[in-house]
């Protein structure tokens, strides 16, 4: 979709660690920390292949993506990163968010995940945004 629409799509990824998954903080602290390194897609890719999730598989997977452990280590202590996840989980409270992964399109809620169904609704949000 980004690559059909990369003047009109922009794509913000909110963490929700959910509570019945014991990693699910702790990889998410690791995202936001591998962000601050420029790497949070390759550390989302690497944990989401990583099998089931430990703090081994954890450290295994940023040091596969070539992060700087030092400063990754520092950086999941930091309660700046911690903040960030709370924000972010404050926010998918305020949505009614309850499950991942959940889709958003200019706020409006995606039900079809479809690509067709997709496009559709950003053809709508552009067509919307350009009447204003």
């Amino acid at each position: 979709m980004l690559e059909k629409n990369p003047k009109n799509l922009k794509i913000v990824f909110k963490h929700l660690p959910l509570r019945m998954h014991n990693m699910a903080e702790p990889a998410a602290l690791a995202a936001i920390a591998a962000q601050k390194q420029g790497k949070f897609w390759q550390m989302h890719d690497a944990l989401f292949s990583a099998g089931p999730l430990s703090r081994k598989a954890i450290d295994d997977a940023a040091k596969s993506i070539g992060l700087n452990m030092e400063q990754f280590k520092k950086d999941i202590a930091d309660p700046a990163t911690k903040q960030r996840l709370y924000r972010d989980m404050m926010d998918a409270r305020k949505a009614n968010v309850t499950g991942t992964p959940t889709l958003f399109i200019n706020g409006h809620r995606v039900k079809n995940r479809s690509l067709p169904a997709l496009q559709k609704m950003i053809d709508q949000q552009v067509k919307t945004a350009e009447k204003k």
